[in-house]
């Protein structure tokens, strides 16, 4: 199945890779459309997917030095940018000694719809089910995922609790039931069947600039959902073929390859306007 690239997530990639060491310095929105333009965004389309950050509060209008009209992350897309740093380029390999963080909820019926966010929410923090009501990730996700709830003023319907399996099931057995595997081991399949080529191909010829840019932020827009997919457990507990080391590896290897040389493309196209 052929990746889907959003306009939108376009750009959120975009910011998180080359737009935060300008610190409240905008980038000029004939950038933005050059810059998406090169990974098949045409210029309507980056400006209704800027709108839409804008409303939600992600990205502030804000004028260049020479006048002209750009947008500037606000400090809630950089904690957001920070916390999604931490997740697509881990420090230290998982480890069952990280525990695990159980979140419990409960809803009242009249606001039920906070309900299916709250799944929606921890699903999309890479939490599996343990029992109904009640979800589980490593352990080192709790505070990302309580200042994620923070945010959306869900925590007054959540318990958080830190513990270990202590069975009956193996926990190899438990996780497997908690986390559809076959599902995420197809996520890392597709992203490998989309970018080795491409480190491939970088590593037998550079390309230009603009074909390291591309590349890069085409890779980093399908890798960065990946680890929160994925909740990224130890090698012990997974199958032995688990595609998701080499896909990180793979991603890491293009992050080395491929990132210092967009940068200079984007400073290119910035000072070109």
């Amino acid at each position: 199945m052929a990746e889907q690239h959003t306009p939108r997530s376009l750009i959120v990639s975009l910011y998180g890779a080359y737009g935060r060491p300008r610190e409240d310095a905008p980038m000029p929105v004939a950038a933005l459309v050059r810059l998406l333009g090169a990974v098949g965004v045409d210029a309507p389309s980056v400006r209704s997917s800027v709108s839409r950050l804008k409303r939600r509060g992600l990205l502030l209008a804000r004028r260049t030095v020479d006048g002209a009209a750009g947008y500037a992350l606000s400090e809630d897309a950089r904690r957001l940018l920070e916390d999604g740093d931490r997740r697509i380029h881990p420090r230290a390999e998982p480890s069952e000694a990280d525990g695990w963080v159980l979140a419990v909820f409960s809803v009242p019926e009249h606001e039920r719809h906070k309900r299916h966010l709250l799944r929606s929410r921890l699903g999309r923090l890479g939490f599996g089910t343990a029992a109904p009501g009640v979800w589980i990730a490593p352990g080192r996700h709790y505070e990302e995922t309580r200042r994620a709830l923070e945010r959306l003023e869900l925590s007054p319907y959540v318990d958080f609790f830190r513990g270990e399996h202590l069975g009956y099931a193996a926990t190899a057995e438990a996780v497997a039931r908690w986390w559809d595997l076959p599902a995420l081991a197809r996520l890392h399949e597709e992203f490998l069947a989309a970018h080795e080529p491409v480190l491939a191909a970088r590593r037998a010829g550079p390309g230009t600039d603009e074909d390291a840019y591309r590349d890069y932020l085409l890779a980093l827009d399908a890798w960065r959902r990946l680890p929160y997919a994925d909740p990224v457990l130890p090698a012990a507990l997974l199958p032995a073929d688990w595609p998701g080391r080499r896909s990180a590896e793979v991603f890491a290897a293009l992050h080395d390859l491929l990132w210092e040389r967009g940068a200079e493309y984007v400073r290119g196209v910035e000072k070109d306007l």
